[in-house]
């Protein structure tokens, strides 16, 4: 069974950067391709980053394009999300999520809602 715990929100004015950390617990975290998805009050659940498996290939939503980093490491069982020039927008409850990757060119799976969870970080942006 996959768990994951994230870590790292928390207040900050627009411009600064913060990194969220997310621990998996469970099997073979090598094959999992991670991600980041963010919900803001009255929103609905959307797609941030993600990366697959070997933690080479990346995805971004435009909005966070240039801004945010994802990265994965394979010896810590951990990925992080880099995030810099932070504006107000970025406000929300950060989730992890975690699934097992596929073969192929297949960029939308990653942006998909399946998978596991984490319990989610609040990510606060003053402006």
């Amino acid at each position: 069974q996959v768990q994951l715990v994230e870590s790292g929100g928390g207040l900050v004015q627009a411009g600064g950067s913060l990194r969220l950390s997310c621990v998996y617990s469970g099997r073979a975290f090598s094959r999992y391709a991670m991600g980041w998805f963010r919900q803001a009050p009255g929103k609905e659940r959307e797609f941030v980053a993600a990366v697959r498996s070997t933690g080479i290939t990346t995805f971004y939503a435009d909005s966070v394009k240039g801004r945010f980093t994802i990265s994965k490491d394979n010896t810590k069982n951990t990925a992080y999300l880099q995030m810099s020039s932070l504006k107000p927008e970025d406000s929300a409850v950060y989730y992890c999520n975690a699934k097992q990757d596929v073969l192929g060119d297949v960029p939308e799976y990653y942006t998909t809602l399946s998978g596991s969870w984490g319990q989610g970080t609040q990510v606060t942006v003053s402006s």
